[in-house]
């Protein structure tokens, strides 16, 4: 039976265990991020296939089977998955995605490396992707695609089936187009990204750098253009936008663009950090720092997080104000890329340095300033972290959204706490009421980590109570019915007949 809806995702929706010699496919340990809701329109479509890959070696894939279905789902719900090399998955994900498309995306040109890159073996890949999908689509199936490394798969799909409606959803930064034309591919992306019914990004800004790009590279039309959602702060933040356009011609046919800021799961977030676990880890914490102030960070070693100016930044606190030395404490989990990202090794020695540095300076018997952690943290100890913790800090240089920032948010239900939020991160226009911080200005740093520091509670309440709001309004459920929606609209509109 072909399927209603095909989603296309690098990341499998289970985990895969051994048990008794045979292969089991389960749930995920941990229930947060996209996936979990990906996999409820998945579970509860009449029929659907979700594409992803799956690295083999040369004798597992003598006997690989590409469809499976998971413990408990009904025989209609498979999944398909693409067997790839190592070799592949190296040039394909570790070096084309992330020293190619990686540093442009987030505005980093100088980071950009052309001569590393296999654009054949990408173009290779998303070809794989685009076979399996139209293999698995019924003709009027939605064909749901996400993020940057299936750029070209909607070209190759509307080759194949050109009535067949695509969505496609931009997890990172869409860059302004003088950055993203540093991409010597510039013109075939582009084009495959016309090539879908319905182009989403998290922000107005990220929907305007893509039509800019568009129109600067093809003859776009652009058809329609509105005020942003109440949703979106439309003025005085740096990535803020008053209109996004939400329709563009191009060769006939209507491109519909939006944006869908992914959310988080607050009523989820509330459940585990109620846990009777994870509430005995936050009163051991506590026992440990006593009345100290706590900052939690985390994220993952990443030249675009702005660790480094963070920690700077805690340098310069305890130097300016001494009196903070010994009564407030960072902990910070950097964890580290996996093997093959060569890309993130400064970073991640300069974290390093930094933190022992800083550590060595100030450090005294009872005091040490900041905790590294440098391997994942267990969603039960980083829930308590957050609860636990009076700042969470998250400076990125650039973030496509930033969800650390809303599962604090979450943690706290509005009742306390600060968060500190770079303006450059993609929540930073749903969430105004944070501590917005310029981290490329040391002094504005400087003042906010004051301000966070200094905050009474009334007006920590007053805050995160708007946060919360916010948070809760939009969460990730929301975020993929919105998506869904639209979709489905632009399905019905096509099935409506034409008027005489």
């Amino acid at each position: 039976m072909k399927s209603s809806l095909v989603i296309l995702y690098h990341r499998e929706p289970y985990d895969e265990v051994q048990e008794n010699g045979k292969t089991i496919y389960r749930e995920k340990k941990s229930p947060n991020g996209i996936v979990p809701t990906l996999k409820s329109f998945f579970a509860n479509a009449e029929s659907s296939t979700w594409i992803a890959w799956k690295q083999v070696t040369a004798k597992q894939q003598e006997e690989f089977q590409d469809r499976v279905t998971m413990e408990g789902w009904s025989d209609e719900a498979v999944i398909r998955r693409i067997p790839l090399t190592a070799d592949r998955v190296r040039n394909f994900y570790y070096i084309t995605a992330k020293e190619a498309f990686w540093p442009i995306l987030h505005s980093f040109p100088e980071h950009f490396t052309y001569e590393s890159s296999d654009w054949e073996n990408f173009t290779y890949i998303n070809q794989l992707f685009a076979e399996a999908a139209c293999e698995e689509a019924a003709e009027d199936a939605l064909i749901w695609i996400h993020d940057y490394n299936l750029w070209l798969t909607p070209y190759y799909i509307r080759q194949k089936m050109p009535n067949v409606k695509i969505a496609f959803f931009h997890h990172t930064p869409f860059p302004a187009a003088d950055v993203f034309n540093i991409l010597h591919w510039r013109e075939a992306i582009v084009d495959s990204l016309l090539c879908c019914d319905l182009c989403g990004f998290h922000i107005p800004r990220y929907v305007e750098n893509f039509v800019s790009a568009a129109r600067s590279l093809r003859d776009v039309e652009l058809v329609e253009k509105k005020p942003v959602p109440e949703a979106f702060t439309p003025f005085g933040t740096a990535l803020a936008e008053p209109e996004m356009t939400t329709k563009l011609k191009y060769q006939g046919r209507i491109v519909n663009v939006d944006a869908f800021p992914v959310g988080t799961n607050p009523g989820y977030i509330q459940e585990m950090v109620n846990k009777p676990s994870v509430q005995e880890r936050v009163k051991q914490i506590r026992d440990d720092i006593g009345d100290n102030k706590l900052i939690v960070s985390a994220g993952r070693v990443d030249y675009v997080k702005g660790a480094r100016e963070m920690l700077l930044c805690y340098e310069r606190l305890l130097e300016r104000r001494p009196e903070w030395q010994g009564k407030v404490n960072l902990i910070m989990t950097a964890v580290k890329a996996a093997a093959g990202m060569r890309v993130y090794k400064t970073a991640q020695s300069q974290i390093e340095q930094l933190v022992g540095k800083i550590n060595g300076r100030f450090s005294k018997l009872n005091w040490t300033p900041i905790v590294l952690f440098t391997e994942p943290v267990p969603f039960d100890d980083l829930m308590a972290f957050y609860k636990t913790a009076d700042i969470a800090w998250i400076p990125p240089l650039r973030d496509g959204l930033n969800l650390v920032a809303k599962e604090y948010i979450s943690a706290h239900a509005g009742e306390d706490g600060v968060l500190i939020l770079s303006e450059f991160t993609g929540s930073a226009v749903e969430l105004p009421d944070a501590v917005l911080t310029n981290p490329y200005a040391d002094k504005h740093m400087d003042d906010c980590i004051d301000l966070a520091l200094d905050m009474s509670p009334d007006e920590q309440k007053q805050r995160m109570t708007k946060l919360y709001e916010a948070v809760r309004r939009y969460d990730v459920q929301q975020w993929a019915n919105h998506m869904f929606r639209e979709a489905k609209a632009i399905v019905a509109e096509a099935e409506e007949p034409a008027l005489v």
